[in-house]
């Protein structure tokens, strides 16, 4: 994080350099001092919390320049912010946490293209000696795709010397005839036996095929000529995708049971163009507050570290839209779950009043603006389990974004069961709107100022609309199953 420090302040010189048309004097450096310092505070706690340190640079992709170029956003914005709460930017011009926001961000992700770069201009490790023509394996690379491409990469550092490439099979004709990272797109998979009869005439003898795509996915004739072959020659069939453990990852095998909801009804629910204006409010909602409440977050993060050490920021790995994980980040309000010795220590002592109250004023989730600015969540949505809370059948609330707060927290909270919560969440799911959310977020407010209230009568609907909206090839056994759904006529009246 100290190389990307001095990257921050090396660019926020050279704003000042080009502002001031090359002629900065001492007077106006010393005036842009107390600036310089405010972004060296915030980005010492924005570039842990994006975790924009943590990337290998030679391993940069996408994901990594996303994260950077958020970061670069609030700490610019959190900088101005404590500036003007210091001292009103006296002295700073306004030009300036603009062009000092293009230049940073210009230089962390020069910093990291180029080490990326470099690496990829690198030769191969060495080796002990050359290996000999006579032990190198010829395969055919089945799949142009990220997978095969990564296959390439992997040869070319690591095999260079030892695995030949003779050419790629693909489906789509439209590759067919074109090359991949230079290497020739031979034909369809339906067709591999005929194409390596004219390899060989060209004398390249062709060791094995390597499958990197689903082979499920495969027409039935590209699966029969592939098998064929195995079971006639000596081709050897390696399947990358089972040994990169990526197989069965095709969501086929979910059935309709797994979602509670009717599939298709969830499907044009989560496809309403609400869903879009929603992220825009997002990112504009988590813009504000940050810059807003940064000075808020700096003090809360202060007594976190003087009240259970450092690192102030917690994260846990939850499931977001779709199932897939993210990091949801929160401030630490608990001392580590273990003494010096390694023995465990109780929950009850591990929270001190000041960590109670952070938590009770939500002040712990400050953080989670970050995750909104990313994408991994959003204001108004069903709060991300852990996975081992996850009820079983539910997978209709991961249909949907989650959420800082959500129906499930203002109609029950803590007070109701994991059932109950997802009986509310799914209901948000299928009902989700502007004037909704914003009943939430004034809920929510309620709820931090008196606490968790259980509403009865939303936990009932919610449920009878569940019961009728599940799919109905399922069993009233199968029904019941599903601890959410009611089960005598008592619960359901």
């Amino acid at each position: 994080m100290f190389i990307d420090l001095a990257l921050i302040v090396a660019a926020t010189g050279a704003a000042l350099v080009l502002r001031d048309n090359f002629e900065v004097t001492p007077e106006r450096a010393a005036a842009a001092a107390p600036y310089l310092l405010c972004t060296l505070v915030s980005a010492a706690v924005i570039l842990p919390a994006f975790g924009a340190h943590r990337s290998v640079w030679g391993f940069t992709g996408l994901p990594d320049l996303l994260r950077v170029a958020a970061a670069t956003v609030a700490i610019v914005i959190s900088a101005v912010t404590l500036g003007f709460v210091l001292n009103r930017m006296d002295g700073v011009a306004r030009a300036l946490p603009p062009l000092q926001g293009v230049l940073t961000l210009v230089f962390l992700i020069a910093a990291r293209v180029s080490t990326w770069l470099w690496r990829r201009s690198g030769v191969a490790p060495g080796r002990a000696g050359a290996v000999l023509a006579s032990t190198c394996r010829t395969v055919l690379v089945l799949g142009v795709g990220e997978v095969g491409a990564l296959y390439l990469r992997a040869v070319s550092i690591h095999a260079r010397d030892s695995i030949r490439i003779a050419g790629f099979l693909d489906d789509d004709g439209r590759h067919i005839g074109r090359s991949v990272h230079g290497y020739p797109v031979l034909g369809a998979p339906e067709r591999v036996a005929e194409l390596l009869r004219d390899l060989e005439l060209h004398g390249v003898f062709v060791d094995a095929v390597v499958v990197a795509a689903d082979f499920e996915t495969l027409t039935p004739l590209a699966q029969r000529a592939l098998l064929d072959l195995e079971a006639s020659s000596d081709v050897v069939l390696e399947f990358l995708f089972d040994q990169l453990g990526l197989g069965g990852g095709s969501g086929r095998g979910v059935s309709a049971a797994t979602f509670s909801v009717d599939p298709e009804e969830i499907s044009k629910a989560i496809a309403r163009p609400y869903w879009r204006v929603k992220r825009v409010l997002d990112v504009i909602g988590a813009l504000v507050l940050l810059g807003a409440l940064a000075p808020l977050l700096l003090l809360a993060v202060a007594i976190s570290v003087i009240d259970v050490g450092w690192p102030p920021i917690f994260w846990q790995q939850r499931p977001g839209r779709f199932g897939r994980p993210f990091k949801l980040y929160k401030l630490r309000t608990m001392a580590p779950a273990h003494d010096e010795e390694g023995r465990r220590v109780p929950d009850e002592l591990r929270a001190s009043a000041l960590g109670r109250l952070s938590r009770r004023l939500r002040l712990d989730e400050l953080p989670q603006l970050l995750n909104i600015l990313a994408g991994d969540m959003s204001f108004v949505g069903p709060r991300p389990l852990l996975p081992i809370d996850q009820p079983r059948g539910c997978m209709a609330r991961l249909m949907a974004t989650p959420g800082l707060t959500g129906w499930a927290q203002v109609k029950g909270g803590r007070a109701i069961s994991a059932a109950d919560k997802a009986a509310l969440d799914i209901w948000y799911v299928r009902n989700a709107s502007l004037a909704l959310d914003i009943e939430i977020m004034l809920l929510t407010v309620s709820l931090v100022i008196f606490g968790d209230r259980v509403d009865p009568a939303a936990i009932c609907d919610a449920r009878r609309d569940l019961r009728q909206a599940a799919p109905r090839h399922l069993s009233e056994s199968e029904l019941a199953a599903r601890r959410f759904l009611p089960t005598t006529r008592e619960e359901a009246a």
